[in-house]
């Protein structure tokens, strides 16, 4: 048996992490930038178009990770294609990141003031202009803290990553506990590097809120 250092622990959990990082990042701008896509269907006077986003928020929010991530990967194998476990993790976090984000970025958009559309309206600017240049500036305070707190689930996310054989945080810890077999020890510190990445931005959300509120009572 292969002996581990407490050193050799911490080096092979730290190396995991930057998966883990790595992939949270990914997918939360990969499903930034497909979340924004569908909050623009969401609420275009289309209704097609708006039902197409409503059912895909929906199905991804109405379903487990844990099988988006089972489908991603094994889904497209039954056509015969190899999906490497990266591609279906980062994939399946993407299209379950948007679902969320486009509703929390709606429920934003929403709070606006509808007085603002009509008058953006009135000076003739069509959807899209009234959007960029007067119902997100104002829809985007609104939207960082509950954007920022949703970045903790992303992260937290990662670890069901697990399953089809990403070797992120969690993954390197069930490794290194069957190498060593020192579960205590070994989830002890995964969880305590999860929290450090997790905490910040909790922390950074609260914070935020509180600033927004105080501004707008000020305001």
């Amino acid at each position: 048996m292969i002996e581990f250092t407490t050193w050799d622990i911490i080096r092979n959990l730290l190396l995991a992490t930057r998966w883990t990082v790595l992939l949270s990042l990914v997918s939360f701008v990969g499903g930034g930038t497909a979340g924004l896509l569908l909050l623009f269907l969401r609420i275009s006077k289309r209704k097609a178009l708006r039902g197409f986003a409503r059912y895909y928020i929906e199905l991804f929010q109405g379903t487990p990770l844990l099988m988006q991530l089972f489908i991603a990967f094994f889904g497209l194998g039954l056509f015969g294609i190899d999906v490497p476990a990266w591609l279906a993790a980062g994939l399946a976090l993407i299209l379950w990141t948007a679902s969320f984000l486009a509703e929390i970025w709606r429920g934003c958009v929403e709070a606006v003031a509808k007085g603002q559309w009509e008058a953006s309206a009135s000076l003739g600017m069509g959807r899209f202009q009234q959007m960029r240049y007067i119902i997100l500036p104002q829809a985007l305070k609104v939207a960082i803290p509950p954007t920022v707190g949703f970045s903790v689930q992303v992260v937290k996310g990662t670890a069901l990553t697990s399953i089809i054989g990403f070797v992120e945080l969690s993954k390197a810890g069930t490794v290194v506990t069957n190498a060593t077999f020192q579960p205590f020890t070994i989830y002890g510190l995964v969880a305590l590097i999860y929290f450090a990445l997790c905490w910040p931005l909790s922390k950074s959300s609260q914070i935020l809120e509180r600033k927004l509120n105080v501004a707008h009572r000020n305001h």
